[in-house]
């Protein structure tokens, strides 16, 4: 009976399933999240659609990404039409996109919104409690797995920059079951010890699913707890992870991480060398003119020389002097002149002075007042009358 089946080849057997499924799934509308996504610099676009249960790899060819109106990226809810097609070189099949919507933000991102707003409240992600890096440490710890090729650019780029410099691994998983704890216990251990100087926490690309062990809460914690100054370095440029904010300072990559840690050993001692050139040449001027002025004091100048300094004193004393004299002379001679002018005016405001131009003062000679009104004065009143000398009486008619 089994001879009687026919016999396909591999290309044949795909080559069906191609057809059947472009035919059974010719038009259809998938929703889900999207769970990583490549943009190609041909234009094409491909990424992974995902819900709770499974995934399907999907394209979008460069002739269907014009009619996109926003730029989809790693856990976007989107909305995708399109066709089932398969590649049969490889027997797989996959979705292909001619129109993409968005169907709303995915559960992924919806969690981590909320945990980032509940860590900021608690003031985890504050500026104030962020550190400065050593600038020239002696040794760098990496927490990472030790099998991913974070570590290997770490350890190449930092040797790169100082090959005197110590790495340490703490050794760990990066995503998975578990990965959150292992993480936190080897944070934990570099800080116990303190076996660094600055610590590197991080891991190469991957999904927005990888990457969720760097945002669980007990991981951001350990990281804001540190006493070593932490180095953020989770995936790629465009990923992001809520150990990003906690941390001291976040680096793009891992291999950014390595250049912002370590500086360039040849660059430093250049500048030390520099330094040190510069305050040789300093010293080395101060010693000279020190000498030089040394070898001016000598005996048979020293008077001259005393002279020289004394000379400009004497001359500021003696103008000082000179000025203190003329100004003491005008303030006098101003002073003798108001007080010529003051007496001027109360000798001519004086009885005396009027009474010498041929005025006398009038008085009853009854009640002694000064009479200034010729009308107040009655008919055989007596009256005392006071020239410029003596004095004499009348009687009024």
């Amino acid at each position: 009976m089994a001879n009687e089946l026919p016999v396909l080849s591999v290309t044949e057997i795909n080559s069906q399933i191609k057809d059947l499924l472009q035919q059974a799934f010719h038009s259809i509308c998938v929703e889900g999240e999207i769970s990583g996504i490549t943009f190609q610099s041909s234009g094409h676009i491909y990424l992974t659609l995902k819900d709770e249960n499974c995934q399907i790899s999907a394209c979008m060819w460069r002739s269907s990404t014009g009619t996109l109106s926003f730029r989809p990226k790693t856990g976007d809810k989107v909305r995708c039409f399109g066709y089932i097609s398969a590649y049969p070189q490889r027997g797989n099949y996959q979705l292909i996109i001619n129109k993409m919507e968005m169907a709303g933000i995915g559960d992924v991102l919806v969690m981590l919104e909320m945990r980032k707003k509940k860590l900021a409240a608690e003031g985890l992600f504050n500026q104030d409690h962020k550190r400065r890096l050593p600038y020239n440490p002696k040794t760098i710890g990496v927490v990472t797995s030790p099998t991913g090729a974070a570590f290997r650019d770490i350890c190449q780029t930092a040797m790169g920059r100082n090959p005197h410099l110590r790495i340490i691994l703490f050794p760990c998983l990066v995503q998975g079951d578990g990965a959150a704890d292992s993480i936190c216990k080897m944070i934990e251990i570099a800080n116990f010890y303190r076996m660094c100087d600055v610590l590197i926490v991080g891991r190469g690309g991957g999904s927005q699913e990888d990457l969720l062990p760097f945002s669980e809460e007990n991981v951001v914690r350990a990281v804001y707890n540190s006493d070593i100054p932490v180095i953020s370095a989770v995936g790629h440029e465009i990923d992001w992870s809520l150990a990003d904010y906690a941390s001291d300072l976040r680096a793009a990559t891992p291999t950014q991480a390595a250049e912002i840690a370590v500086p360039v050993y040849a660059e430093t001692m250049q500048r030390i060398q520099w330094y040190k050139n510069d305050l040789y040449n300093s010293i080395s001027q101060n010693v000279h003119n020190k000498i030089l002025m040394v070898r001016s004091f000598k005996p048979e100048n020293l008077e001259m020389q005393f002279r020289s300094i004394e000379q400009p004193y004497l001359m500021r004393f003696d103008n000082a002097k000179r000025e203190l004299q003329e100004n003491l002379e005008e303030k006098i001679k101003d002073l003798k002149q108001r007080i010529a002018q003051n007496i001027t005016v109360l000798e001519g405001a004086s009885p005396s002075t009027i009474l010498d131009r041929g005025y006398s003062m009038v008085r009853d000679k009854l009640t002694g007042a000064v009479i200034r009104d010729a009308s107040v004065v009655l008919p055989g009143m007596e009256i005392e009358i006071t020239p410029s000398k003596g004095s004499f009486t009348a009687i009024s008619k």
